[in-house]
């Protein structure tokens, strides 16, 4: 053909091929209504200056990302200001200013959540998503519940306390765990019923909402961590401090000889430690939630059924790990007595030491053999968008440095100081051996994160048969335990090798990271009562050192338990 004709016949195809798209798209924008497809940014100030609505959409999210974290890392530098203010001039800045500083953010979360619940949720298309790795049964329950309803008791009894002791305390001491009750039970019932939300609507105001309360709840922790080591040095000089001031007619705020009084400060001292685990807790939902604003979910991706927790399949791992808690236990009881003893012996450092230095091994062959399982068995790797996995492998990398940290100041300590005693060898042994397990323990379970569940095809026929509980006699009863004993053994030996063994560990992981959660949390701290390190760096400097690396410790522990019970579901 000519070049004229050619080009009319190009110009022709490519008007037609147009038109037909431009009929899909009307055809497509009909069938499907706007409002349930599409997150709205229109009246974002973005959204005039971008090309495309994609872009607009990843511009304003951004956007509102950074906005809102700017506003959370203000509230937390002035919170972190007045409570460093509070700890190095207590005469300018005192804690009854930090208290006030806390209840009106708590005030305002309150507030946020309450609007929150009754109206940005109930809007139309508000929640069209929800995230099924978002707010895990065992996290909302055995973690959000447990550790909250903790901090309410703690919160009753310095409220107690204070009520007794009303002649030296003032209105703040009284009116800041009020409101810290209000502020736990709403928030409790917050993440307990929209943990796993997407929300479409208001995603700025909803984004500044959530990264107040994710700060609010660090500046928490951040008090009570201040707080606990202070109350470690006061444990520590105990005896020193009932000499310098006994008699002395300063100490007026003193709890009388009531046992309802004894009670109240017993029951606080006992229950501090859940109050920074439970600030942590809902610090990492709270993001999870911020990082879900405005994200769109595969509809293959929201009906992909999560795995529940079955205590079958597993038989040593429960076995060993419970022994390993019952010694655990012991040894923690006949430490916390020497420790308070008028003359305590270093021998109860030897066994704390010793226990720790058979159970750290044990616990890093079986995280190397569970990584070195999940190799040979190729599964596919997981690799959608997931917020909460994201940030599971950054705090279990994070909290990890405190404890690794510690260790190496340890190290240096004990091997500078030239001592070659069995308890200066057995805290070199333990600060090693926890570095490694440290170490083994988050490969295997990151690794064991991002594998891909399959669900097996016999387990969900098993499943899908169940008949629903009714009531039986106590001659059903026995046939039902039988039938169940029978079950337990047919899924033991229905599972492949692999399967079995990565349950077995991951279980026993479980339990002995509970006991190692136990120990620290309630009372047991040897690198700080040692001695050796202590004297190497000088009391100042070993006391900020286990101050930054203690808590993160304890809130490892905690957060592995986590990591390993999602490692075990999805074996």
């Amino acid at each position: 053909l000519p070049e004229p004709a050619r080009a009319s016949s190009k110009r022709g195809k490519r008007g037609r091929a147009g038109d037909q798209k431009s009929l899909l798209r009307k055809d497509r924008s009909a069938s499907v209504p706007a409002d349930t497809t599409t997150i709205h940014y229109e009246k974002f100030w973005l959204y005039r200056h971008c090309s495309s609505l994609e872009q607009s959409h990843r511009q304003a999210q951004k956007a509102g990302q950074l906005f809102s974290g700017l506003l959370a890392m203000n509230v937390v530098f002035l919170g972190s200001a007045f409570i460093s203010s509070m700890i190095f001039n207590r005469v300018a800045i005192t804690l009854a200013d930090v208290w006030i500083l806390l209840s009106v953010l708590k005030v305002l979360c309150v507030f946020w959540i309450i609007y929150y619940l009754m109206g940005t949720s109930r809007k139309p298309h508000a929640v069209l998503y929800r995230d099924t790795h978002a707010g895990h049964i065992w996290v909302r329950g055995k973690f959000l519940m447990l550790f909250g309803s903790c901090s309410i008791l703690l919160n009753v009894f310095e409220i107690g306390y204070s009520t007794i002791l009303v002649r030296c305390k003032s209105n703040v001491e009284i009116l800041f765990p009020v409101v810290a009750i209000l502020f736990i039970g709403t928030q409790i019932y917050f993440l307990w019923h929209h943990s796993k939300d997407c929300i479409q609507v208001q995603h700025n105001f909803t984004r500044c909402g959530l990264m107040v309360a994710v700060a609010t709840n660090l500046l928490e922790w951040l008090l009570s961590v201040t707080n606990d080591t202070l109350h470690m040095e006061m444990e520590s000089q105990l005896r020193e401090v009932e000499e310098r001031f006994t008699g002395n007619e300063t100490a007026l705020c003193i709890c009388p000889n009531t046992t309802i009084c004894r009670v109240f400060q017993k029951g606080y001292i006992l229950l501090y430690p859940f109050n920074t685990e439970y600030s942590l807790i809902c610090s990492s939902m709270l993001y999870v939630i911020w990082k879900n604003v405005g994200r769109s979910i595969s509809h293959h991706h929201s009906l992909e059924r999560r795995p529940r927790f079955k205590l079958k399949g597993v038989l040593f791992g429960p076995v060993l790990g419970t022994c390993v808690v019952i010694i655990g236990a012991c040894v923690f009881m006949m430490y916390q007595i020497q420790a308070t003893s008028l003359d305590p012996s270093r021998q109860i450092l030897v066994i704390y030491f010793t226990y720790y230095i058979v159970l750290l091994p044990l616990m890093s062959v079986c995280a190397v053999v569970g990584t070195i399982i999940h190799a040979l068995e190729k599964k596919e790797l997981d690799t959608v968008q997931n917020p909460t996995r994201s940030l599971d492998v950054v705090l279990l990398m994070s909290a990890a440095l405190g404890q690794i940290c510690m260790s190496y100041f340890s190290i240096v300590a004990l091997v500078a100081s030239n001592r070659r005693d069995l308890l200066n060898r057995l805290a070199l042994a333990y600060s090693v051996l926890i570095i490694l397990q440290n170490i083994s323990q988050n490969v295997f379970v990151i690794d064991g994160l991002h594998r891909r569940h399959v669900v097996a095809a016999a387990e969900a026929k098993h499943e899908a048969n169940q008949t629903p509980p009714r009531r039986m006699s106590v001659l059903e009863l026995g046939q039902e335990i039988r039938k169940f004993s029978l079950s337990y053994i047919q899924t033991y030996s229905r599972l492949t090798w692999k399967r079995r063994v990565l349950r077995e560990i991951s279980f026993f992981l479980v339990l002995c990271n509970i006991i190692l959660w136990i120990m620290p949390t309630f009372g047991s701290h040897p690198l700080f009562e040692n001695g050796i390190e202590r004297s190497f760096y000088g009391y100042s400097t070993w006391f900020v050192i286990v101050n930054f690396g203690l808590p993160l410790a304890v809130f490892y522990r905690m957060h592995s338990i986590n990591g390993l019970l999602e490692v075990y579901v999805t074996a």
